[in-house]
Parts: C-alpha cells; sequence; structure tokens
C-alpha cells in the first residue's frame, strides 16, 4: 500500500509505483486531498492497475469498513512523501482522513518517507514525532540533503525511488516467514545446441518461476534463482544465476541445492539435446538431414538422491494422463508435491500471465486450484511449501 501526503515530491510517487510494479507487486494508493492537488489520482490508477482511494466515505460506493479493508490487505504500507503535517497527526493518533484511518488500522511493517524543508525536519516537534514513531517500530527513509523545490539547499528532500524499493525489500526480508532460509527456483527455458547459431528449445517464458522467487523474497528468504533465457526484467534482491543448457541448469541446481531449504523446478528443461552439436554454422544443402538426440539430465530425479532435510517441488507439463503421468514422478523423484498445469487449457499456455495448476501429494490427494494470475499461484504454491518447510 502506498500513501501519497501532499507535497512537491509526490511526481516521484509515480515512479515508485511504476518500479514496485515492475517488481512483481500489486500496488494499491491513497492519496491525500494535498497529494491530488500535486498530481492526480488517474496517474496512480494508470501505473498501478488499481483504483486510487482519497475519500473517507466515497460517494455512490457502500464502503461500511473501507479503512478496514485496506489496512488488512497490505503486506507493507508505504508512506511517500510523508509531509510534517502527517507525521505529526500519526504520532498523535489522529484519524482525520482516509489515511491516517488506514495507517493507525494497519498491523503490518511501515516504511516512512519524509519530505519537507530543511528548517521543517529540524523543528522540535518534527524531530520528537519521528522519534515516538521510530519507538513505535516504524521504519524511516531519509531524507536526503540537496536541492530543494523551495529553492533551498539542505536536508529535507525524498530519497529517490529506486532507494525506496530497496528499503521495502529490506522489510519483507526481516518480515518474512523464511526468514534465515536458502530457497533455490528454478525458471525459464533451455536452449540446447544444434550448432553455432541454431538450438532447439521450448515455449517457456520463465513468468511462473520468476514469480515464485519473488514471493520468496517477499517472505524474506535468500533466495537464489536459476534461469534459462527469458525476456523478463532482473528481479530485485535475488542471487541470478543464468544457464543456457540442461547440462548447466543440472550443474547450478547441484551447486546450490546442498545449502537450500527448499527447492522449486519450475523450469522447462529440455528432454533431450543434439549429441554432436557442429561448432560452426551448418550449411544448407537440399538433402534432409537427421539430427541424434540423446537424453539430458533428469535433474529432480538426481537432486531427489542427494536430497536431506530438502523440500523439492517438482513440476509437470501433461497433456495426456496428466495426472497419473504427474502422480509416478512423486515416488520415482523423491518429491515433497508436484504442480500439473496442461497448456492445452483456456488461460495456462505458454507465455500467458494467468495459469491453472492441480497440486498432486505423495498421499494422492488433489488440490484443484482455479485460473488465477501467476503471481497469485505462486503464493498457493509457495504457502504450502512453507509449511513443510517448517515442519
Amino acid at each position: 500500500m502506498l500513501g501519497v501526503t501532499g507535497g512537491i515530491a509526490a511526481y516521484k510517487s509515480a515512479e515508485l509505483t511504476r518500479l514496485f510494479v515492475k517488481e512483481g507487486f500489486e500496488v494499491k494508493v491513497i492519496m491525500t486531498k494535498g497529494a491530488c492537488e500535486f498530481v492526480t489520482p488517474l496517474t496512480f490508477e494508470t501505473l498501478s492497475g488499481n483504483e486510487v482511494s482519497v475519500e473517507m466515505f466515497p460517494r455512490n460506493k457502500h464502503f461500511a469498513t473501507h479503512h478496514i479493508d485496506l489496512a488488512d490487505w497490505a503486506e507493507l504500507l508505504i508512506v511517500a512523501p510523508a509531509t510534517a503535517n502527517f507525521i505529526g497527526k500519526t504520532a498523535s493518533g489522529i484519524c482525520d482522513d482516509l489515511l491516517t484511518t488506514v495507517f493507525s488500522a494497519s498491523s503490518c511493517p511501515v516504511l516512512i518517507a519524509p519530505a519537507m524543508n530543511s528548517n521543517m525536519w529540524d523543528y522540535p516537534a518534527v524531530v520528537k514525532n519521528v522519534e515516538l514513531l521510530q519507538s513505535f517500530g516504524f521504519y524511516f527513509i531519509g531524507p536526503d540533503s540537496g536541492d530543494l523545490a523551495c529553492g533551498w539547499v539542505g536536508k529535507g528532500r525524498m530519497v529517490e525511488p529506486a532507494a525506496i524499493l530497496d528499503g521495502a525489500l529490506k522489510i519483507f526480508s526481516i518480515a518474512g516467514s523464511l526468514k534465515g532460509k536458502k530457497v533455490v527456483v528454478t525458471a525459464g527455458r533451455t536452449e540446447e545446441p544444434i550448432d553455432a547459431v541454431r538450438y532447439i528449445s521450448n515455449r517457456s517464458s520463465g513468468k511462473m518461476g520468476y514469480a515464485i522467487a519473488i514471493e520468496a523474497r517477499a517472505e524474506g528468504a535468500d533466495v537464489t534463482l536459476i534461469t534459462g533465457p527469458t525476456m523478463l526484467p532482473e528481479p530485485r534482491g535475488i542471487n541470478l544465476v543464468k544457464v543456457r543448457t540442461a547440462s548447466q541448469m543440472a550443474g547450478a541446481v547441484k551447486e546450490h541445492f546442498a545449502g537450500c531449504h527448499l527447492l522449486l523446478m519450475s523450469a522447462a528443461v529440455a528432454d533431450y539435446t543434439p549429441a554432436n552439436p557442429e561448432e560452426g554454422k551448418g550449411k544448407k544443402s537440399d538433402s534432409d538431414i537427421s539430427i541424434k538426440l540423446k537424453p539430458t539430465e533428469d535433474i529432480l530425479k538426481s537432486v531427489g538422491r542427494l536430497k536431506n532435510s530438502q523440500v523439492v517441488v517438482g513440476f509437470a507439463l501433461e497433456t495426456d494422463n496428466a495426472i497419473a503421468n504427474a502422480s509416478r514422478k512423486i515416488g520415482g523423484k523423491n518429491l515433497d508435491f508436484v504442480v500439473l498445469n496442461n497448456p492445452n487449457e483456456k488461460g495456462a499456455g505458454f507465455d500467458t500471465d494467468t495459469n491453472r495448476v492441480d497440486i498432486i501429494w505423495p498421499d494422492g490427494t488433489i488440490n484443484q486450484l482455479p485460473l488465477m494470475p501467476k503471481r497469485q499461484l505462486a503464493i498457493e504454491i509457495l504457502q504450502r511449501a512453507i509449511r513443510l518447510v517448517r515442519d
């Protein structure tokens, strides 16, 4: 949840919203009436994809507990920019608008990014209010020193959006249920070379694995994401290991498996690779050609033999006899559960933002999950794995 108050630095919060959405977070914005004088709600609605909340009692809508619903929804509340007025009201427990009311009703971690004139920042009442909120356990970031909108040079400018994002990620790492745990996630496809320029691959986008890695990071885990080629932006706060081939992915997984607590193998690893790839570019001819393929290493089966106390989650893409084929992988590869999806189902194909899966357990229990965004599905999968890690 992002709270925006009435300061000129409100324009920076638009960029902050964009950065969080780019990182895969869902953002809801609450604006004070003062903030609306600097930036319109439409700006944040466009960037976040969610309706902006301004009024405590919005007209033509009935929200009996609007402020409680927003407070319960948030996993982290950020106020950027935070004016001296907002800080003072919050320290005194005053709830005279939607943002201060949501703030008082929230139980999630809070990150405050102040922005004001230097003299205002040094004003004794503001100093005392900041100290009081810090004693409540609220996090502060900034302000920075530099040129201020009023023409002064000094301390009071809001820190840059990228720094606020980094601060938020650190808070997630403190508050998450996977704090102190090492999680390894594989994602994307592999590319098996035929020659110097051609390869055999598949249509995996990597979106599912990246979503899982981002959620694991949000839960406080030390995350290593082993990824084949994708077109996705690199997520912050994650140890990214880039590989190309199935062999390289196998080596990277084995390297990081011994020290991890949880492995989620969502990558689409090639089952076969050319046996004799050419060093240069093969030339076209009028004759048919045959490419001899050899099996790649079954990474899950290999780590299953090495498994000690780790939780290992497998992923299966099946189109025929799906449940039976996926179920066999649990015992054959020593998995704790397997996530099954069928690309022929509507909304669950390659390179989509949604998916529908069945989670299959060793005792034969099947959790049939509905079609949902991959970010939400990542949460569903990860929460089941977290319970096993805790046990």
